[in-house]
């Protein structure tokens, strides 16, 4: 039996045939959905219930039961109950369309002991939203994906690279590359980035390199007059491991109200921070959270973790939006 979709922003309809999810059923019928991964483990493809059910074989890695609750699903892996009416997380972003890209190594150097501070130069200059990311395409087809790590400015892009021991990638290729190295990337992608019409005091949240993409969209708000508040939490295992924190520190006085909270899961005896998980952190400042809007990267854990809490103390899930395509790849390597 086939039910109905409707889109609510679009008065786009489809039907989703027996055992097809919303996505697929909306790919066939030339409907474009957000989505990435298309099995459960980036969010990307979240959609909301304003009316109806759906049920799923096994419960998507990427939603928490407080988001199900909330009426929200993932595309990818929802499949219907009945006739449906979604909204669809809307933006002012306008996202270029990806294509292929012969890129040239023009810097490479260490941050800290496993991170990789990769400069790319291109033929041209890249149009993208700060927040996106690329893929590396290996040479068997394989890809890599790592976010821009800066806004974009000309036809050069940084990225942060976590290197991972026997990596074929991270530690095998790039730990013998050099300037004027070759490669052939696939950008841009993904739909991660700042949501100006929101207008809510800013909570970002990162984990490892998981600051780079944050760190690209703060970049993008620099100097900028509509700059909200801006709090910013980045959880990393030591203080030799803050690798960028000289930067950050140094945009206190290009935007509004900014805060800057470090920390540490294994700081030293010296460390005068704060101690322990970044969400942790988030609640101990922070009583209520139901006005501002949350973005949130890097280990998936944090990611799962944060969302049940942030919810458990009144954010909107509406307003909270989170980059897992370094879960993705995890799992896709898997």
């Amino acid at each position: 039996m086939a039910y109905r979709v409707h889109i609510l922003e679009t008065e786009t309809a489809f039907d989703v045939e027996e055992g097809e999810t919303v996505l697929q059923a909306a790919e066939r019928s030339s409907v474009k959905l957000p989505h990435e991964c298309t099995f459960g483990g980036c969010g990307t493809c979240r959609i909301k219930l304003e009316s109806g059910a759906v049920r799923y074989d096994e419960f998507p890695m990427a939603l928490t039961p407080e988001e199900a609750e909330q009426g929200f699903a993932l595309a990818c892996q929802a499949l219907p109950a009945g006739d449906l009416c979604i909204s669809v997380a809307s933006s002012r972003q306008v996202f270029p369309d990806p294509r292929r890209i012969c890129a040239t190594i023009h810097r490479i150097h260490r941050f800290c002991d496993d991170v990789v501070h990769l400069t790319l130069a291109l033929p041209e200059a890249l149009d993208y939203v700060p927040g996106q990311y690329m893929n590396v395409v290996l040479s068997d087809g394989e890809t890599r994906s790592f976010s821009m790590a800066s806004a974009p400015a000309g036809n050069l892009v940084d990225f942060h690279v976590r290197r991972i021991p026997g990596g074929r990638y991270t530690d095998q290729w790039l730990g013998q590359a050099a300037a004027g190295a070759s490669m052939e990337i696939e950008a841009p992608l993904g739909v991660f980035s700042y949501h100006e019409e929101d207008w809510r005091p800013l909570i970002m949240m990162a984990t490892g390199t998981g600051i780079a993409p944050i760190k690209a969209i703060l970049e993008s708000l620099l100097d900028n007059e509509d700059c909200p508040p801006v709090t910013l939490y980045w959880g990393m295992r030591t203080e030799a491991d803050l690798y960028l924190r000289d930067e950050i520190e140094s945009w206190a006085s290009r935007l509004y109200e900014f805060n800057f909270v470090p920390v540490l899961s294994r700081a030293g005896a010296d460390w005068q921070g704060r101690r322990g998980y970044v969400q942790e952190a988030v609640l101990a400042d922070h009583a209520d959270l139901s006005e501002h809007a949350f973005y949130l990267c890097g280990a998936p854990e944090m990611i799962r973790q944060a969302k049940s809490l942030l919810a458990e103390r009144g954010a909107s899930l509406d307003h909270l939006y989170a980059d897992s395509f370094t879960f993705q790849h995890a799992l896709a390597a898997a």
